[in-house]
């Protein structure tokens, strides 16, 4: 049984608020993807507020990110410069799925200042899978 914590947890309104603005202050190079993973809440839609162990298990479980840039030779034959021929897995304003461990992974202050986003670059072959459906409906595994 699913416990309360986790699904009061990923109960956002809107993308946007799951993954607020930021500017990362890195630009990838070679074949890394640099990710925005979703922003653990604060305080739930009914005023609840979350523990700090509630929110690090959410951070460290999100396998959910935003793709906000590729690296030059991401999706590239790095002999020939040349596309994969299945083309680019990923573009910036994609969710993709990423490993649960790995990644180089740091935190920067939202553009609104009131939370800390959570960032990472992955190499190009790391990453999963492309969400075609709702991100927001991917749940953490607690």
């Amino acid at each position: 049984m699913q416990s309360l914590a986790n699904k009061i947890t990923f109960d956002y309104g809107t993308v946007d608020e799951a993954f607020p603005p930021c500017d990362p202050l890195v630009r990838p190079f070679g074949s890394r993807v640099l990710v925005q993973f979703r922003t653990p809440k604060k305080v739930t839609k009914g005023g609840i507020f979350l523990t700090p162990e509630t929110r690090e298990t959410e951070h460290y479980n999100t396998q959910v990110a935003k793709v906000l840039a590729v690296g030059e030779l991401a999706f590239k034959n790095r002999n020939t410069m040349t596309e994969w021929p299945e083309g680019a897995w990923c573009a910036p304003g994609d969710f993709i799925r990423v490993p649960k461990y790995g990644g180089d992974r740091w935190t920067v202050m939202t553009d609104d200042g009131e939370d800390e986003a959570i960032l990472a670059l992955f190499n190009d072959l790391d990453i999963l899978g492309l969400v075609t459906g709702d991100p927001l409906a991917i749940k953490a595994f607690i």
